[in-house]
């Protein structure tokens, strides 16, 4: 593949047709950096634009916004919110955003390297890092989607034009109008309730986002709620615990995902439910429909069960890009035996192996993922506790899944594991998986009798499903505590338990920390105490620091400002992960090069 190019086309003529200068420079033309002889052209193309099942907004709602300035919503392909310019797409937008549906009514929903694909400059060259943790700003895109389309809906005179330039008429019917109209209206009382409500005061940043509050906030508040609406507001709650977005490089070999660890990973069954959940964050729709002897799960269910697959196939021939600079090979030699050291001689290996793991069916060798403490933020953790409202999934019950059947109130936690587990045991049971598995059988019962749920085990091709995804006190007694650590905190709230992920690739996904609270590794190896309060973050990369440049020159930066271990469950913490502070400055510089040469 040429510099720059896809398909032959030049990425600075496309860019600039659409991208004001200030984006032109972050996303013109770009090298490529390896990332094993698997991922090919072919597999980035496919990678971009594969449909997972999202279901955001019309395309044609897209085409007619304007923004305040007088620029259409998608002039710039989204380059202001850090996305990546896409050549190969038919409808302007950017890499992991998707068009699905017949010609004209198409839908515009996210799949996964929306999030996972990055790019970084090094002395004013631009280099793509596929599976890597993104610089974008998710909550920019949300709010002024929100913003844009309550503007458009907030007199005729404003909605009018709007309403032309979706219908592509410069004069459309009466009708048309009333009836889009009404349809505008019902999506944005959905989304304004979502973005008015779960929105932090204090914004995510560049490259952050709260994932997993998201993901809850979008499946318990308006995918269970009575119809039309499906909405029960009082779910949603502050999605105020942002952290980075993880690289894709051996997620599918991980044996556990998620930065708290609770959902187990490392076969193909269980990658279907990891990546589930992710689509009901990002706008998938889920109106699942209880019948009280069963709950239909798939009842307009939109997710794309053979897209899914089709990633986890792509995303398991991501390698972790190749540090294409010069390295000391004396120094790499002495960090190697630094980074192999015990842990309370500054050594990495003991949380950082990438040795062999949990073996999956059918046979398949994961890569061990610890979960540790290190003492750093804690605030992702309390997500875990969430109580909802679990609306029409009341009663519904997966043996093995959950402990009970769903109460009235319920942790959000357990309400996405069973709609998980209930879509994906729905989707194989019609043979979208294996044609071969028999339906589950229903309980014979009498008119007027009370109908229970089922007591169905899943059948053998998904019982690791029935331990997906474990709870907090799980994940607590599986914690591994490394030696140099201090005994866990009797106090659950203080402890921050988070997976330990395989540190391949690792110099190009900073900042560090689950929560992005460090920009360089360099800064990393300090105490917690002399780490920097305040950074910038932008695509600028600094060489020697192995991380974030000081200056962001682009105007795609922005300031993140932390807090120390007075107050760990900020967020914003960048206590912590205190392994290698006590190394000299030759032991760390030694360990630094050996870092970039994985």
């Amino acid at each position: 593949m040429g510099k720059g190019q896809i398909a032959g086309i030049s990425f600075a003529a496309t860019i600039a047709a659409l991208a004001p200068p200030s984006a032109i420079s972050q996303t013109a033309t770009f090298e490529d950096l390896q990332q094993g002889p698997q991922w090919t052209h072919a597999a980035r193309a496919s990678f971009y634009t594969t449909d997972q099942g999202s279901r955001m907004i019309p395309l044609a709602w897209l085409n007619g916004l304007i923004r305040a300035n007088g620029q259409p919503f998608l002039a710039d392909a989204l380059a202001r919110y850090g996305y990546l310019p896409n050549p190969d797409s038919p409808n302007g937008l950017p890499v992991g955003f998707t068009a699905t549906g017949l010609p004209g009514v198409e839908t515009v929903g996210m799949t996964c390297s929306a999030c996972h694909t990055r790019q970084i400059t090094i002395n004013g060259q631009a280099y793509r890092v596929d599976g890597g943790p993104a610089l974008v700003d998710f909550e920019g895109l949300l709010t002024d989607l929100d913003s844009a389309i309550g503007s458009v809906l907030a007199s005729d005179a404003a909605f009018a034009p709007f309403a032309a330039r979706a219908l592509s008429t410069p004069a459309p019917d009466p009708d048309e109008v009333l009836s889009l109209r009404q349809d505008v209206a019902s999506w944005y009382l959905r989304f304004h309730t979502l973005i008015s409500r779960a929105m932090p005061d204090t914004p995510w940043g560049l490259g952050r986002l709260d994932a997993i509050g998201m993901i809850f906030d979008r499946l318990t508040g308006l995918d269970i709620g009575p119809p039309p609406s499906f909405i029960i507001a009082d779910n949603i709650k502050k999605a105020d615990a942002p952290a980075r977005y993880p690289f894709l490089w051996n997620a599918s070999r991980q044996d556990r995902t998620q930065w708290p660890g609770f959902a187990a990973n490392g076969s193909d069954v269980l990658a279907l439910g990891r990546n589930l959940g992710e689509v009901f964050g990002v706008f998938g729709v889920y109106e699942p429909k209880n019948y009280v002897v069963f709950v239909d799960y798939l009842n307009n269910n939109s997710a794309n069960f053979e897209g899914l697959d089709r990633l986890e196939k792509l995303i398991k021939l991501i390698g972790p890009p190749q540090w294409q600079w010069p390295i000391d090979g004396d120094l790499k030699a002495k960090g190697e035996a630094i980074f192999n050291r015990d842990v309370k001689d500054g050594g990495c290996k003991e949380c950082h192996d990438s040795g062999p793991g949990q073996v999956r069916f059918p046979l398949e060798q994961t890569l061990k993922t610890p979960i540790t403490d290190a003492h750093t933020d804690t605030r992702e953790l309390g997500l875990l506790h969430w109580q909802v409202k679990t609306g029409s999934l009341k009663g519904a019950y997966i043996p093995f899944v959950t402990k009970s059947p769903l109460g009235e109130t319920d942790s959000a936690f357990n309400t996405l594991a069973t709609s998980v587990v209930g879509s994906i045991a729905g989707h194989v049971l019609l043979g979208g998986m294996h044609a071969s598995v028999a339906r589950i059988p229903l309980p014979q019962v009498e008119l007027g009798m009370p109908i229970p749920q089922p007591n169905v085990h899943l059948p053998r091709e998904l019982r690791e499903l029935e331990t997906a995804f474990r709870g907090p006190e799980a994940i607590a007694a599986s914690a591994v505590r490394p030696q140099s650590l201090a005994p866990p905190s009797a106090d659950a709230s203080t402890q921050a338990l988070y997976e330990s992920r395989v540190m391949k690739g690792i110099w190009a996904a900073a900042p560090y920390l689950h929560n992005g609270s460090v920009p360089t590794l360099v800064e990393l190896l300090k105490p917690a105490s002399q780490r920097v309060a305040t950074f910038k973050v932008g695509p600028a990369y600094d060489l020697d620091s192995v991380g974030l440049a000081a200056e962001q020159p682009s105007a795609l930066s922005t300031t993140r400002s932390t807090t120390d271990c007075s107050d760990l469950n900020s967020g914003n913490s960048r206590c912590g992960h205190d392994f290698g502070t006590r190394l000299t400055v030759d032991e760390k510089k030694a360990l630094l090069e050996y870092l970039k040469s994985l």
